[in-house]
């Protein structure tokens, strides 16, 4: 075998999916908006429809993850004034006139909506699977089947070369492994002028889409050191 398939959930930007397609691997992103690039190697989907297609590889690379973020646990004690993404059109419609015992009902509802998601995820019928996520809190852990510690941290400037580059940022980046190793670092760059621009993102409409763009040069040690990996344990065990 020369060529993995590879599935790349939750994105559509098509930067990691493009980083395994240069390696020569057959690699599809799904996400529930249409890819950025206009690939037809995109689907429009729920990632858990895509699971269960045969992959070798998987990479959950954006997850919806607000709820399980430690960031985002005060939520679960006094609600936002302002209505979460997640929340259904009519939940939307309705929040400023919400007493705060439904607004907390809904916002415990939507963590266990997201740790469903994580949980089908990590449990999917995929040999090799990575998930990023943010460090999680206390009531996300307890929700998620078999769950494990992230075994890994990285920052997206381990794997930049290029001070001026898109890669040349903070953002602590927890990998959740199954069947992978560990990443090793790429870059040439030490941290000292990486930009804080994604946690200084301002409020709008963008503003989520801006935060999970996902890095090329991590998108490509990814392709690189995880597809070399499975082709290398596929090629031993046949």
């Amino acid at each position: 075998m020369t060529a993995l398939r590879v599935l790349i959930g939750c994105e559509r930007s098509g930067i990691v999916r493009r980083a395994f397609a240069a390696r020569g691997h057959d690699a599809w992103s799904c996400d529930l908006a249409p890819a950025e690039d206009g690939s037809n190697r995109h689907m429009v989907c729920d990632v858990r429809e895509a699971l269960g297609l045969g992959w070798d590889l998987a990479v959950i690379c954006h997850p919806p993850c607000t709820r399980l973020a430690n960031s985002g646990v005060r939520w679960l004690t006094t609600p936002p004034r302002n209505p979460p993404d997640e929340v259904t059109a009519a939940e939307r419609a309705a929040w400023r006139g919400l007493d705060d015992a439904t607004r907390l009902q809904i916002m415990w509802r939507l963590l266990d909506e997201g740790a469903a998601l994580f949980s089908a995820c990590w449990s999917a019928p995929v040999p090799r699977i990575a998930i990023e996520n943010p460090v999680m809190h206390k009531h996300a852990k307890a929700r998620i089947r078999e769950f494990r510690p992230f075994a890994q941290s990285v920052q997206p400037w381990q794997f930049g070369t290029d001070p001026a580059g898109p890669d040349n940022v903070t953002k602590r980046t927890c990998l959740w492994l199954r069947g992978l190793p560990k990443l090793t670092a790429t870059g040439t760059l030490d941290g000292s002028t990486a930009r804080d621009e994604i946690h200084r993102a301002p409020p709008g409409p963008g503003r989520k889409v801006f935060r999970s763009r996902f890095f090329p040069g991590l998108a490509a040690a990814m392709a690189e050191q995880w597809g070399d990996h499975a082709l290398e344990e596929i090629r031993r065990i046949a």
